[in-house]
């Protein structure tokens, strides 16, 4: 597993340019993405206008070329506001890193300019979250294009996107276990095939789509006939990882502090005492804070060892979403107790952040396959059976 990232920051200009569009757009419209289910368009073409969709494409073709720290704390910051927002960036992100390696020069400088959002379709019905086993079909035709025949279970910004980077067992037997294609979204036997009304991230777009008949050229195939999973678990697995790890950081962190603005400004009238009078709310509150410092602190190591390329950075990936995924479950759950009844009103924004947060532990792969992974990689053995390869 390898990825290509250094420690760049971002700019200044950058920082205060995505600050304005949170201010502007994304908070103002949290509420209303999560309570109509609504796709996040506006905030999506405000972060686009600002550069910020092209963060992560290379300068090469208009790119702002910054590194997988700069573009963790974007989708750290989006989360702590909305996080349908955040999940429809980070899969942008996530696939925008297979079309940088493998994708046409024209999509990687639409993708840069803020004019291309991409996501990835790797889970299908009929293998669920084991995005390394797909089942879909492509068949090389007579006219020498290909079909892609698929059942996806779940695609992030399903219909909304202009492309998918689609999964599909290889044109030939014996070369490896799945091979990529660059998707159109207007091609013709592709289409939506159901609506999303979830817990949580009920605005990402989430919704199964069905590959018919869909042709494609030859020429849409990323890397190499059976290639895909090597792809997928060197390209994409690290910035998909990794920006989950800071999708949970930015809901946790944005918890923590809406429960800590509770407890300090509600007082009780028959007593006239804060909530934080209590020393049990203070302990709990101080819980929550090291949970997330912790996490935090877990993150920046995860991205030290990617950057400096040390010897445990794969542990360190497949650790990171796995303690995220728990972390940030927890510390949402405390951040509701804490607060009581008052964090089941909307306008608190914690019970949002709290069913937003139950996504990381299910989102292939899972928490269950992660620790699997983690013990397979700490005791020698390969990330995968060779039966799933």
């Amino acid at each position: 597993m390898t990825a290509s990232v250094d420690n760049a920051q971002p700019s200044t200009a950058s920082t205060d340019t995505l600050g304005t569009v949170i201010d502007d757009v994304i908070r103002p419209q949290a509420a209303i993405v999560d309570r109509e289910r609504t796709f996040p368009r506006r905030g999506l073409d405000a972060l686009a206008a600002a550069g910020l969709l092209g963060l992560a494409s290379s300068t090469e073709v208009g790119g702002g070329g910054q590194s997988m720290r700069a573009v963790a704390t974007v989708i750290e910051r989006l989360a702590a506001e909305c996080g349908s927002t955040a999940m429809v960036v980070l899969m942008h992100y996530a696939a925008t890193a297979v079309i940088e390696a493998h994708g046409p020069r024209e999509v990687r400088a639409a993708i840069a300019t803020g004019g291309h959002l991409t996501t990835l379709a790797f889970s299908e019905y009929g293998s669920r979250s084991h995005f390394w086993s797909p089942t879909g079909t492509a068949t090389v035709t007579d006219d020498g294009t290909i079909r892609l025949d698929a059942r996806k279970s779940w695609v992030t910004s399903a219909g909304e996107a202009n492309s998918y980077v689609w999964s599909s067992l290889p044109l030939s037997q014996g070369v490896g276990p799945m091979t990529l294609w660059l998707v159109p979204a207007d091609s013709a036997g592709l289409s939506v095939t159901g609506d999303f009304d979830g817990l949580g991230l009920r605005g990402n777009g989430s919704r199964p789509m069905t590959a018919d008949g869909l042709r494609v050229p030859s020429a849409a195939m990323m890397a190499a006939d059976g290639a895909g999973l090597d792809t997928a678990l060197g390209a994409v697995l690290p910035w998909f990882l990794v920006l989950n790890a800071a999708f949970c950081l930015g809901l946790a962190d944005s918890a923590v502090a809406e429960a800590g603005r509770h407890v300090t400004g509600t007082t009780l009238a028959h007593t006239g005492a804060a909530l934080r009078d209590a020393p049990v709310t203070r302990r709990d509150l101080a819980r929550l804070m090291i949970r997330t410092a912790a996490l935090r602190a877990f993150l920046d190591d995860t991205l030290t060892a990617l950057e400096s390329g040390r010897d445990d950075a794969t542990l360190r990936v497949l650790q990171v979403k796995a303690l995220a995924g728990e972390t940030v479950a927890d510390v949402t759950d405390g951040a509701m107790r804490l607060c009581g009844g008052s964090a089941f009103r909307k306008e608190l924004g914690l019970e949002r952040r709290f069913r937003d947060s139950r996504a990381a532990r299910v989102m292939a792969p899972t928490t269950d396959a992660l620790h699997d992974f983690v013990g397979r990689v700490a005791t020698g053995l390969p990330l995968l059976d060779e039966a799933n390869r």
